[in-house]
């Protein structure tokens, strides 16, 4: 490949200090040009490396990805120092274009699937002279959360609807069972403890502190004589929370247990964590 166009993905490595670098405003002029016609481009179904694409959404302008056009770091974990985090992403450099019509003629020549692959969202555009930087990225979050009580109920939500069937959890097989009524107390729990995973970036049922979740549920205000906790990390909304712990037994078993009988959920986002986003689900019986 010349050296006038070089492409790469991104690569979990460590975390570089370069946010002053990304907080500088999206250039207007022949950037906004070239995001106009990469989206005119996806707005109809194109042929591409011999297989026909459908129309896509337009990619959404975002200034978090505007890197320099100079830039030779690691891409995923520079974005999430600008507070962007990338479930995945690409960058794109061009050299020789004068301007957005040559540069999207390169890119429609020698990038056609990464303009037209349709897990990407956003993108960002920067240029200098005759040099240009694009960058493609799907957040990580995968849909608007709202609140933490808003996120929670609607976790409990989907988890109510799988009590309803029957269910294997591993080895143990579980019948169809009652639904599961939310609890503040549970609740507020669930969510100082999403909130400390997010802010001290770690991943544990005990906290730093040494407070198990029945610790946590008395410090709340709950009185129930049996607790069980749910925790995930790095998924982007409540159906893929419920997915990962649905496909482990252990989690599974808590969610299907008839026992207990009340809940409490929430998440924390903290785009400079580990795994960026955390959640917790408090189960009790009184």
């Amino acid at each position: 490949m010349s050296q006038a166009a070089r492409t790469s993905r991104f690569v979990a490595l460590c975390l570089l200090p370069l946010l002053p670098l990304l907080a500088a405003p999206v250039q207007a002029g022949g950037e906004r040009q070239l995001l106009a016609a990469i989206n005119d481009y996806r707005g109809q179904p194109r042929r591409c490396e011999n297989r026909q694409v459908r129309a896509l959404a337009p990619l959404q302008l975002k200034a978090s990805l505007a890197l320099p056009v100079g830039y030779a770091g690691r891409l995923r974990e520079t974005l999430k120092a600008a507070g962007y985090p990338a479930l995945a992403a690409r960058t794109i450099r061009l050299g020789g274009a004068a301007d957005a019509q040559a540069a999207f003629a390169r890119l429609r020549s020698s990038y056609c699937a990464a303009l037209l692959d349709p897990q990407f969202a956003d993108i960002g555009v920067s240029r200098r002279g005759h040099e240009w930087r694009v960058v493609l990225a799907k957040p990580q979050f995968a849909e608007q959360l709202g609140d933490w009580r808003a996120a929670g109920k609607a976790l409990l939500s989907q988890v109510n609807a799988a009590r309803a069937q029957p269910r294997q959890c591993g080895r143990r097989r579980f019948a169809a069972t009652r639904p599961l009524a939310w609890n503040a107390a549970l609740g507020a729990a669930a969510q100082e403890h999403s909130r400390a995973m997010a802010s001290a970036s770690y991943f544990a049922h005990q906290d730093p502190d040494g407070d198990s979740p029945a610790d946590r549920a008395r410090a709340a205000g709950y009185r129930g004589r049996q607790i069980g906790e749910n925790i995930a990390a790095g998924q982007g909304s409540p159906s893929q929370a419920l997915a990962g712990w649905l496909a482990s037994p252990g989690h599974c078993a808590n969610l299907m247990n008839p026992r207990f009988t009340q809940v409490g959920a929430a998440y924390a986002a903290q785009p400079r964590s580990a795994a960026g986003i955390y959640w917790t689900m408090l189960f009790g019986a009184p």
